[in-house]
C-alpha cells in the first residue's frame, strides 16, 4: 500500500494533524466494525502513515508527539514526582533530629531544668553570681541527655552549644526590649538563663 493510498483510505490529507488521523481511524473502524478485512486495511493504512511521520521526524522535518511515538507509555508527571521525592527527603532529614520521647524520658530533664531555672530566678545577686555555674550545669546536663539517645557526643555538644547561644541572645534581646518599653523584667542575666534552660529542656526531650 502506497503512502498516498493510505492517506486516501483514511480520508485525510498529507498535512493532516495526528489528532485528525487518529479521529479518522477511530471513525472508520466504528463504521466497519463488522468487516474484519476492512478494519485490518484501515489499521494497516494508519500504521503506514505513522511510519511515514516517524521517518519525517527522524529527518527533522516534523515533530512527533510523545503519545504517537510511544503510545504504550502513560502520561508522566515529573514535576509532581520531583515534589514528592523532595518532600520525602525533607521529612527524612527532619526525622533524624526529632525524637518521640516517653513520659519517663521527659520527667528527669524537666525536673533538672526546672530546678536550675528556679534557682536562677529566685537566687539573690551577690557579688559572686551563681548564674554562670547554673548555666554550666545546664549545658552539661543537656549534653548528657542528648548523648544518651544516640551516643553521638559531637552532635550533642554542638546542639547544646547552639541552644546556649540562642538562649543567651534571645534573653538579652527580650530584656532590652522590655526595658525600652518600660516593662518589669527579671534582669538580663536571669531572663537569658531562664530562656536558655527552656531551650535545653526542649532539646533534651524532643531532639536527638
Amino acid at each position: 500500500m502506497s503512502e498516498q493510498n493510505a492517506y486516501e483510505q483514511l480520508g485525510v490529507g498529507e498535512n493532516a494533524s495526528f489528532e485528525e488521523i487518529q479521529d479518522a481511524k477511530k471513525r472508520l473502524i466504528q463504521q466497519h466494525s463488522s468487516d474484519s478485512k476492512k478494519v485490518e486495511s484501515i489499521e494497516s493504512a494508519y500504521d503506514t502513515i505513522i511510519m511515514d511521520r516517524l521517518r519525517l521526524r527522524q529527518e527533522g522535518k516534523i515533530k512527533v508527539p510523545e503519545r504517537i511515538r510511544f503510545p504504550e507509555r502513560a502520561p508522566e508527571a515529573p514535576s509532581k514526582l520531583t515534589t514528592n521525592v523532595s518532600s520525602q527527603n525533607s521529612a527524612n532529614w527532619l526525622q533524624q533530629f526529632i525524637d518521640n520521647p516517653s513520659q519517663a524520658d521527659i520527667l528527669l530533664p524537666t525536673g533538672i531544668f526546672l530546678v536550675l531555672a528556679s534557682i536562677a530566678v529566685f537566687a539573690q545577686t551577690p557579688a559572686q553570681s551563681p548564674l554562670p555555674l547554673l548555666m554550666a550545669l545546664g549545658f552539661m546536663a543537656n549534653i548528657y541527655f542528648l548523648n544518651r539517645k544516640e551516643g553521638r557526643f559531637g552532635r550533642a555538644f554542638l546542639m547544646s552549644l547552639v541552644a546556649l547561644f540562642v538562649g543567651i541572645g534571645l534573653g538579652s534581646g527580650l530584656a532590652q526590649l522590655m526595658v525600652s518599653q518600660g516593662g518589669v523584667v527579671l534582669g538580663a542575666e536571669k531572663l537569658a538563663s531562664t530562656i536558655t534552660f527552656c531551650l535545653f529542656w526542649l532539646a533534651s526531650c524532643f531532639l536527638r
